[in-house]
Formats: structure tokens, C-alpha cells, sequence
């Protein structure tokens, strides 16, 4: 079984009514544990009063296989339906290869660092 540790963090948001986390990713999402965690950011995304914007920080992502990305489509439609949205950041090269072929980042804006991120999302 892979190791996955996904941990929380509010954002100030230069917008009160938007509200912003960042959900920082250290090890692996593959099929041992990705059913288990994704509950983590369902629950955030169910809990929220109003938009709901999540920087994935996936600096520590090791891996992530096909399921997590098919959650990762499913996160992204559940905040883009109450005028949230994801963006990425620090991906892997591995990680952002596998996005980018799958398309994902047509969808998902991925950027280099955490304050282009922040940028993008706070205002």
C-alpha cells in the first residue's frame, strides 16, 4: 500500500466571499488509497458556503494513477458548478506529462509555483 498524505491550509482571499485552500499532496494516489482520500477534498468541496477555489500543491505528488485523475476531473466540475475551480501547482514533470497528455490542463491551469498559483486565485 502507497503512503498519501494530504494536508489543509485557508488562504487569505483578497475576495471574502471566496474562499481559498491549499491542499499541499506528499507520496503516491494510486489504487490502494485514492478511493479513501479523495472523501478529504469531497468533503471540503460539500462544506463550502459559497465559491470554493483549491490550489493543489503537488510538490510532494510522487505518483498518481488513472482513477486519481478521473477524481481530479470530478473536483474540478463539482467547484466549477458553484463558481470555483482548481489550479496546480509545482507539479512534477512526470505528473504534469501525464496531465497534459490526458488533457487535463486544458481544464486545470497549472502553474510553476505556488505564488503564481495564489496569484491567480486570491483576487
Amino acid at each position: 500500500m502507497a503512503d498519501i498524505s494530504i494536508t489543509t491550509e485557508d488562504i487569505p482571499s483578497t475576495n471574502p466571499a471566496k474562499a481559498v485552500k491549499m491542499l499541499h499532496f506528499t507520496g503516491q494516489l494510486d489504487e490502494s488509497n485514492v478511493d479513501e482520500k479523495s472523501k478529504e477534498v469531497y468533503q471540503l468541496i460539500e462544506a463550502a458556503q459559497g465559491p470554493l477555489y483549491l490550489i493543489f500543491d503537488l510538490a510532494g505528488l510522487e505518483y498518481m494513477n488513472s482513477k486519481s485523475i478521473g477524481y481530479l476531473t470530478d473536483w474540478y466540475t463539482k467547484l466549477s458548478e458553484k463558481q470555483g475551480g482548481i489550479v496546480l501547482a509545482q507539479a512534477r514533470p512526470n505528473i504534469l506529462d501525464i496531465l497534459q497528455v490526458v488533457g487535463i490542463t486544458q481544464l486545470i491551469q497549472s502553474y510553476a509555483t505556488i505564488e503564481e498559483a495564489k496569484a491567480a486565485v486570491i483576487q
